[in-house]
Formats: structure tokens, sequence, C-alpha cells
């Protein structure tokens, strides 16, 4: 994956306007750094800047934008890409045509091509992906994004009418009247001037109840098939490895199943993890058992609280946001140490918990159908969340984070299931040995004791969330900084300073001072997410019950539910 940064109908002097546009574009150059390239428009108003991260086809024929010539004028075309069903497509929709490169992306113009820009293209593609297409034969153009939201993607218009994209919004601030999060699963057609849905599952309805039963084998197969497809790679790749169930199931998954990978890189040498947290945090126990037991090359590495509150000013002028920051600090730590050591790419296990229910919080659902509706909701929202920590964190250091669990293959299975099988219920043991604990039907997917995925304390651990995992000195060392740096007198002042959703703890003030600090644009704070949590929970989900009313704490202590927790 890369950076991108469009204009498209810009006016003025096309040659002031080129140079503006690449000075932008470096702004995106920690997402690519190994290649970077400008794509202008023949009458000089429509102009494509790319900052490449290569991983597929790591030759000049993999450099974008990508352009096709034609008599009536060029398509040109630029995607921040996974697109794994790459090789497929060739053989079948585009078995009579040459790309002159096998990079994953260069299908995406010869469809538009040979197709034209449909909703049947988009979802065609089995990845992730944010693109721009310009049609210089008519003037058209179009932009597109992957259905969860994994690649980011911002949009606004200058003051000239002109329309822009960013894979981040500091690219924009400058240019744009307006900024917005472009909405995931979705198209802008400039014939239309909308933005039109082409993502459309059954499941994304909360009017949509599944009464599906579980089935544990095709569960298991799909998910299996997520982490394979996720291992194409020319570029060195590893696992995040917390310890906790997610991110264990996809390096054991990875470790296993790594031969069935046709394009995997180095498939013959053991898998490296790689895992953090304050010395003697629980993940890191967790992550060297895992690791263990697996026989990967393990890399630990240990920070400080201090060390994190060092990293708050450059970790959220990359994240572009205030939340998350908890879990992005350790993460972004981890991922300039891994591409330290020479990786590009990383899988993690983020889309676990929203999608089966992982998080503690979700024992006191009132009702299946409210169940499968709050992980609906998590789902839908995990652009502006976990999936927003997991890009760009690592991206600050140009490395790619891949997530088996949102698979859209996986997702069209997992989110069909009936939610009465997916609710936990610690009083009853289905298979007579293990509790249900949350996300049960993932565990019994993978609980084959004559060859086990992973040993049964990490298989049937309890949840921990990643920000408490790494260690609770790093979450309550951080509320005591913003105690002591957030005096009373700017405390006493919040309502005049942050008129628009004004912080609730001194946290949460000094996080929102130095997102202003980065991002002044008014329409800054609207692409980051309002509303009250608990325990990684929507604002819908406090209703559930009295005590959670007007609270806002996403740690998963925030919970008093029922438990039994192997101790690592």
């Amino acid at each position: 994956m890369c950076g991108i940064l469009a204009a498209l109908g810009i006016t003025g002097d096309a040659e002031k306007n080129r140079r503006e546009i690449l000075q932008l574009s470096r702004l995106l150059r920690h997402r690519g750094p190994d290649q970077n390239s400008c794509y202008q428009a023949a009458d000089g108003r429509a102009f494509i800047a790319f900052e490449r991260l290569m991983i597929v086809d790591p030759t000049d024929t993999g450099r974008q934008p990508f352009r096709i010539p034609t008599p009536e004028g060029n398509i040109a075309w630029a995607l921040n890409s996974e697109i794994y069903n790459h090789e497929v497509l060739r053989a079948t929709k585009l078995a009579d045509v040459d790309l002159h490169s096998r990079s994953d992306s260069a299908v995406v113009g010869y469809l538009y091509q040979k197709y034209g820009d449909t909703n049947e293209l988009w979802n065609s593609l089995d990845g992730i992906f944010a693109c721009i297409i310009l049609d210089e034969r008519t003037g058209y153009f179009c932009a597109a994004r992957d259905p969860i939201g994994i690649c980011s993607l911002y949009w606004g218009h200058g003051a000239d009418g002109s329309v822009w994209f960013a894979s981040e919004m500091k690219a924009l601030q400058t240019k744009c009247t307006n900024i917005e999060c472009f909405p995931p699963g979705h198209v802008y057609r400039s014939s239309t001037g909308k933005l039109e849905r082409w993502f459309k599952p059954d499941w994304i309805s909360l009017e949509n109840i599944p009464k599906t039963p579980v089935d544990l084998p095709l569960l298991k197969q799909t998910f299996i098939d997520a982490v394979v497809k996720r291992l194409m790679s020319d570029a060195p790749l590893a696992i995040l490895l917390s310890g906790g169930l997610d991110s264990s199931l996809v390096a054991s998954v990875a470790v296993r199943h790594i031969k069935e990978a046709k394009n995997a890189f180095d498939p013959d040498h053991k898998l490296h993890t790689y895992s953090i947290g304050i010395k003697g945090s629980p993940d890191l126990i967790a992550a060297r058992k895992v690791s263990d037991f697996l026989g990967t090359i393990h890399h630990e590495f240990t920070f400080t609280v201090e060390e994190g509150i060092d990293a708050l000013y450059d970790l959220i002028w990359h994240i572009e946001s205030y939340e998350q920051v908890r879990a992005a600090v350790p993460m972004y730590l981890l991922s300039q140490r891994i591409k330290a050591m020479g990786m590009k790419v990383v899988l993690s296990g983020e889309g676990a918990d929203e999608i089966f229910g992982g998080y503690l919080y979700f024992h006191k659902a009132p009702s299946p159908e409210e169940y499968h509706r709050e992980c609906v909701r998590l789902v839908t929202r995990l652009h502006q969340w976990d999936v927003l920590r997991a890009n760009k964190a690592p991206f600050a250091f140009g490395l790619e984070t891949r997530v088996p669990f949102l698979d859209k293959q996986f997702l069209q299975v997992a989110m069909n299931i009936d939610a009465a099988d997916k609710m936990p219920n610690l009083s009853v043991k289905p298979d007579g040995v293990h509790a249900k604990l949350e996300k049960y039907i993932l565990r019994k997917a993978f609980d084959e004791p004559d060859h086990p995925y992973l040993p049964d304390e990490v298989l049937f651990r309890q949840k921990e969330q990643f920000s408490d995992g790494v260690g609770y000195d790093w979450v309550d060392g951080l509320k005591e900084y913003a105690a002591q740096v957030v005096t009373d007198d700017m405390w006493e002042s919040r309502f005049d300073r942050f008129p628009e959703h004004p912080p609730r703890t001194r946290e949460y003030f000094l996080l929102r001072s130095i997102f202003q600090s980065h991002f002044p644009h008014p329409d800054a704070i609207k692409t980051v997410p309002q509303g009250l949590s608990i325990a990684c929970s929507t604002p819908e989900a406090l209703k559930w019950d009295p005590e959670w009313e007007n609270t806002h704490e996403i740690s998963g202590r925030a919970i008093k539910a029922p438990s039994i927790i192997f101790t690592p």
C-alpha cells in the first residue's frame, strides 16, 4: 500500500499547481518511501501524485500512477491497495489483455477500460483499496474505497470547485474548503457528483437479523483462506503477536498454512513475530508462550511510560485522531522497530472482537437481535477506530498492516451467523469442558486437541484490550501525566477552548490539544468519532446497563463482568 493525492478539475497555472501538489504529496511520503511520481492530465487540470511502498512487483512496471494511452486520451489511475485475487482477474476477466505489470493494482484500470465504472467492477475485487481513476477521453473520474475502509481515504473540495482526494487528511488542509472521511464501500462518480454505496451485503442492514446456525468447519476454512491470501508479498512479512486469541490465531494459521500460499515471501523459512509492552506486561508473557508453541522467530520489545508520552505529538499527527491513542502508541513504537529490521508487511488481528462480540460489555447484551446490531455498528465504524490505528500507526514508518478477520468472504460467513450462537454465557459449557467465553465459536472452530493450533490456555484466554494488555502502567501513566500538565485553569477553560464536543477528562484535553495543533481546519474534528463509550462500545450500547449512562471509559477495566481468566 502507499499514499495518494489527487486534484481533479483544478484551475490556475498548471506548472505552479504541479509544484504545490508535489509538495503536499511529501506529507504522505512516510506511507510510500520507496518511489514517488505524479501524473498530469494533458489539459493541466488534473493531477494524481503517488508515494509508493514496493510490495508486489517491486520494479518500474509496478510504478504508479498507471496509464493506458488511447487515441482519444489517457486512462490514468492510482491505487493504495492489495488486490488478492488479481491473478484470477487476469486469467478470467482480462485474459485477452496485456497488462505490462505484475502489480496487483494494475488490473483495476484495465477492468475499467473493458467494463466501465460499475458496482460489479468494485465487487469483483477481493482485497483492500483506495482508488482514483481519471478518464481523459471524456473527463470522467471516480474514486472508490474498500468495503470496511482498511485503506484510509479523505476527500474535499477546493474553492475553485476542484475535487481532492488523499490517503491522509493532512495533505488536504491547505487546499480544501471542506474535508470529509470518504466512506467505506462507496464510490464517487463525477458524472453524478454523488457518493453511491457499491458494497451491499445482506448483513450490513440493522434490520436484517441473521438466523443461520454456526458452521464451525466453514468458519475455520474461510478464516484460513483469509490468512493465506494475505501472505501474498514480494517483500519481507511478519506478524504482530499480542498473545491474545486473535493475533495468536493469525500467527498459528500463517505458520501452519504458509506453504499453501502461491506467492508468499520466503515460505521455506520461519515466520517472524513481534510483541511489545511495559516490562512484565500480560501480552509479553502470553506472546512468548505462543511463539514458543508455534516455533516462530520472536522479537520482544518493551517501552516505558515516558517513551509513550514522548511519542504522543508525532503519533497524533500520523493517526489524525485523538481516539485510539492508548492502543496506537505501543503499535507505533513497535512498528518503528519492525521496519528497522527490514520488514514491510505485518499481519494483525483487528476485527474479531467486532465481528463476534469479543468485548466484555457484550455480556450485558439484552437480546441476540441487539447483540447482532451492535456487531454491525462496530464493524461498519471500524475505519474510524481500530482499522484507522492499524493502518496509520504502522504506516508512519512505511509498514503495511493486513487484517485477515476483515476479509470480505470471512465477513459474509461470520456476520450471517445467528447471534445466539455468538453470545457469551459463562454459566454453560457447550463442549463439557470450556465455558462459553466471548468469541466462543471462533475458539471452537480451531479447537483441535490432536493437532492443536494453539495451547488451550491461549485458545480460551479471556479478552485483554491491547492498551490494557501491554501493561496497565501505560494507561495509568498517561492519565497521571495528563493530570499534571493540564492545569486547573486549563481545565476550567475547556468549554471555551473546545466548544464543540468538549473533553470529559484531562487525558482527552491533552490529546485534543495536540490534535488541534496539527489539524486546525474546522472540519478536522468532524472526521473523529464522537459519543460516549464503555470498554470500546458504541454510544448506542450504553443503554444496555443503567450504570453506563453518561460514561466514557474505553478500558476493559470499566466493565464489571463475570470472568474466568487463564493466567499465563
